[in-house]
């Protein structure tokens, strides 16, 4: 196992079993960059950008360093639009934009393209050839594995259960990122229709490392060396974090969600459809109550319904009011910290050496 791990980090390019996790509006180029300098993954997530943009934020992580860089893309089914749900989902938070003094959007639309479908952003990873390009939601056709594995790119896909890690592994990805039930942001799910089994991180871990012929990379509720060393024991590969990242100094999170994450919010986070429309886990806030009591059936497809979430939220920071937005954080919050990067990088290491006695670097 030993050397099987070492095997992998020199394929990534990367000193530590640490990969920062691709954290759309909150992973900075600047966070990216710092964390790959330091010799752990740094990654960004370019799926609610355009080919345009992701190039410039490459480019911006590659000013920080020329280290490995992990760049995420988002492989949902395209959004099927339905107006009559859409004006409903319109309606019920109209009231809010009233008091707030503000205009309900007259319609919504599909915010970001799939990667599925943009093969602009395609070429552009081709051109850019990050060392690492990672797969959430799904997987992409199998020709565009192809090119990016003819391009000499690691392919990482984020699965939540068996069947996905199976269905992965014949796409050809190169390793599995197990999503457990307690991670932050976004569920990886390959159908978001289809029953969760809200497999934890540490029980997925061990089903996949136990019966799969891929590397395993943790992810989900892990926010400290011990953390990441538990995930090694267990047969991870490496461990991917989050919630630990968000409170860095390079993290975009606003002052509002800082605090959010540092308040008794963080003993309680909650999975949501209400925010965007697939599942993820938030803190809660206005927007997570008022879904609470709403059926699956009633919220628009993602990213559609992220359409509203998102316009309600500038209407409440213009009002300075912070209860709408999208604070991802999973189980693990209590324990998030507040320093540079760097720094965190440096505690990770230092208490994994800890509980490893130097033994996880080789």
């Amino acid at each position: 196992m030993k050397f099987t791990r070492r095997r992998f980090l020199d394929r990534l390019g990367i000193d530590l079993p640490i990969i920062q996790a691709p954290m759309a509006g909150i992973a900075s180029p600047a966070m990216a960059g710092e964390v790959s300098a330091a010799g752990a993954l740094g990654s960004i997530a370019i799926g609610a950008s355009t080919a345009v943009g992701a190039r410039a934020m490459i480019a911006s992580a590659r000013e920080r360093s020329s280290r490995t860089l992990n760049v995420n893309v988002f492989c949902h089914r395209p959004a099927r639009a339905d107006p009559a749900r859409e004006q409903a989902w319109i309606a019920r938070f109209a009231p809010e934009f009233t008091r707030l003094g503000a205009t309900p959007p007259a319609a919504l639309s599909e915010i970001y393209k799939s990667f599925l479908a943009d093969d602009a952003m395609l070429a552009m990873l081709l051109e850019e050839r990050p060392r690492v390009v990672s797969f959430h939601f799904g997987l992409p056709q199998p020709e565009k594995i192809a090119a990016l594995k003819s391009a000499g790119i690691v392919l990482l896909a984020t699965v939540t259960n068996l069947a996905e890690a199976r269905a992965a592994e014949a796409a050809g990805v190169d390793a599995l990122v197990a999503q457990g039930y307690e991670a932050g942001g976004h569920r990886g799910s390959f159908d978001p229709a289809a029953p969760d089994d809200r497999l934890g991180t540490m029980a997925l871990v061990r089903i996949l490392a136990n019966g799969g012929k891929l590397p395993v990379i943790a992810a989900g509720g892990i926010m400290d060396g011990a953390g990441i060393s538990a995930a090694l024991k267990l047969g991870a590969v490496a461990a991917q974090l989050g919630t630990a990242f968000i409170a860095c100094d390079e993290s975009l999170a606003d002052e509002a969600y800082r605090s959010a994450l540092f308040s008794d919010a963080a003993n309680h986070t909650i999975m949501t459809r209400a925010i965007s429309g697939r599942p993820a886990r938030s803190l809660p806030n206005h927007l997570t109550a008022a879904g609470q009591n709403v059926s699956e059936s009633e919220i628009p497809a993602y990213p559609i319904a992220y359409d509203l979430g998102k316009a309600l939220h500038a209407a409440a920071k213009a009002r300075a009011e912070h209860g709408f937005g999208a604070p991802w954080a999973g189980q693990g919050a209590p324990l998030a910290r507040a320093m540079p990067v760097a720094a965190l990088i440096r505690v990770l290491t230092n208490e994994m050496a800890e509980g490893w006695e130097g033994f996880f670097f080789f």
